[in-house]
């Protein structure tokens, strides 16, 4: 007897996004089974914002189709965002309301109310480190707590999947590594999609790297398949400064 295949828990099929002539993405399609940790790669304006923003439902696809745990993010919006934590590059934050009011704030967005809020706030404060500023404004956080409140904030209702958008982008050495450490023990029960163009973010944390330049997918497979006989730098700059598709095609991994 086989084992049945995990189920799909983020799909893009065919989405494209246009500005007028301008082309944001064109024909992306990938899926992520549940349980994967994926890495989103590509430089600055290749569109990784652009397509989570699809996924999450915050923008509409000019074409194509996006679906969370099985439901079509446009269809199936409210249904779909129960299924869904998501961490915006530079979220913004009250810097008059603590870390304990943007949780329960948050929370009674999502409905939660009562015994249940409060037992999830006082799970997220624990899981994401924030007992130590509970109660400080967060005008007065480092950035790093800044983010540990933004992805609180993602973990809230306890979704199965989560995307995370540049999550490490502006903090410390320190800072980074104790994020990467959040995700990897968080890819232990969640899906997760994270856009980067942090080359070191692709082999700290994902299990799969998707690749997209000028808004189109050049590469889906393995973090050691981006790299077989040269090292990540190389590749990501073959893939992105020529559009060398033919280089990832031939280590088996390209779209």
């Amino acid at each position: 007897m086989t084992e049945s295949s995990p189920p799909i828990m983020i799909k893009a099929t065919g989405l494209s996004k246009y500005y007028g002539s301008f082309v944001a993405i064109k024909d992306i399609t990938f899926s992520i089974p549940k349980g994967q940790i994926v890495a989103f790669l590509g430089p600055n304006g290749a569109g990784k914002s652009t397509t989570m923003k699809i996924l999450t439902g915050f923008l509409s696809a000019s074409e194509g189709t996006a679906a969370i745990a099985g439901l079509d993010v446009r269809a199936d919006r409210l249904e779909a965002a129960r299924h869904l934590g998501y961490l915006p590059e530079n979220g913004p934050l009250y810097d008059d309301m603590t870390p304990f009011d943007h949780m329960r704030f948050f929370g009674e967005a999502r409905g939660l109310a009562g015994a249940a809020l409060k037992n999830r706030m006082e799970a997220v404060a624990t899981q994401c480190g924030l007992k130590d500023v509970w109660e400080k404004p967060a005008g007065k956080l480092s950035r790093g707590y800044r983010q540990r409140v933004g992805l609180a904030q993602a973990l809230l209702h306890d979704p199965d999947v989560l995307i995370m958008d540049e999550p490490t982008a502006g903090l410390d050495t320190n800072q980074i590594r104790d994020f990467r450490g959040y995700i990897r023990k968080l890819g232990e029960t969640k899906t997760i999609l994270l856009s980067t163009h942090i080359l070191g973010e692709v082999t700290a944390v994902s299990d799969r790297v998707l690749l997209i330049h000028d808004g189109r997918l050049v590469f889906d497979g393995t973090p050691a398949q981006l790299q077989v006989n040269k090292t990540l730098e190389q590749t990501f700059y073959e893939l992105t400064n020529y559009g060398r598709v033919a280089t990832a095609a031939g280590q088996g991994g390209a779209v």
